[in-house]
């Protein structure tokens, strides 16, 4: 294990784009750390970065060496978590990315819920869907991804899924309160207050969208779930969020509706982790948990 100190050197490295950033986020000198670099890229008879006048970057051998590096990292880091398993102490840290509808209220209990039993297990939790999830895992920086909408699966195991409805959110007293189900169409006609592209609320809503043959026009987009429903409570316009973002009480001042889809792919919210990866313990018994949870909620 006396090589995971270098692969460490390079995988910081190379997310930092340059040499001296690299160097003082591993606080040691940017000579040393430029020494151990080439030393190793003598031992693999090739070198791994290009160096050019802002930094370096990976060449084609560096990106196949690093994602070896972060693999080797992930699987001692997995055999370390196993090793305290055994003598009884669950230790390590977790890392999740997650869509953003998850942040306030599920993941908040169910970290909770997890730590209540083991407090020596530490999280980092990243806001991302789509292909910043996938990519999260693929180079290891995620140990699990939850999230509103499919993975290219030949990458990636669903641990588990649970469906996911969508609701408009507007103000208790708004007119379409009076209905206790609501069609995209009913909406059309107040303004519209919508997450932006790619989050896969607004990916469902532009393709129900199209097959009403019309196109939303938000007059508000942003990629904040809170400011959307806090400008739905003191506005006529419409908001959405899918059913686990509206697991706590909705904020003062809103009501929430079902809406009725018609679209075909509607809302499976995915536990997955990297295929073929050996999760640490911490993380997979994390996921055990959260799929029970999904079974319950089922």
């Amino acid at each position: 294990m006396r090589n995971i100190l270098i692969y460490k050197y390079i995988d910081v490295t190379a997310r930092a784009g340059s040499v001296r950033k690299a160097a003082e986020i591993l606080s040691i000198t940017p000579s040393s750390l430029n020494r151990r670099i080439q030393s190793l890229e003598h031992e693999l008879d090739t070198p791994l970065f290009e160096r050019h006048a802002k930094g370096v970057r990976l060449n084609p051998a560096g990106e196949h060496a690093v994602h070896a590096f972060r693999r080797h990292i992930a699987e001692i880091a997995e055999l370390k978590s196993r090793i305290e398993d055994l003598k009884g102490a669950r230790r390590g840290t977790v890392s999740i990315v997650c869509s953003q509808s998850l942040l306030p209220t599920f993941l908040p209990k169910q970290i909770q819920a997890y730590r209540d039993k083991f407090p020596g297990v530490e999280f980092r939790v990243h806001m991302a869907d789509g292909e910043a999830a996938e990519h999260a895992l693929i180079t290891y920086d995620a140990d699990l991804a939850i999230i509103y909408s499919p993975l290219a699966m030949e990458n990636f195991e669903t641990i588990a899924t649970i469906r996911q409805p969508v609701f408009a959110i507007m103000s208790a007293s708004h007119k379409l309160t009076k209905k206790k189900k609501l069609r995209l169409s009913d909406c059309m006609d107040y303004p519209l207050a919508l997450p932006k592209s790619p989050y896969a609320v607004r990916n469902l809503l532009d393709l129900e969208a199209k097959r009403l043959n019309t196109t939303l026009r938000p007059i508000v987009e942003t990629e904040s779930y809170i400011f959307l429903r806090n400008y739905v409570a003191g506005s006529n316009a419409i908001g959405f969020e899918i059913e686990v973002g509206l697991s706590q009480d909705v904020i003062d001042g809103t009501a929430v509706r079902p809406l009725d889809l018609r679209v075909n792919d509607v809302g499976l919210l995915h536990l997955a982790q990297l295929r073929g990866r050996s999760l640490p313990v911490g993380a997979a018994k994390f996921a055990e948990q959260i799929a029970t949870s999904f079974a319950s909620d089922a």
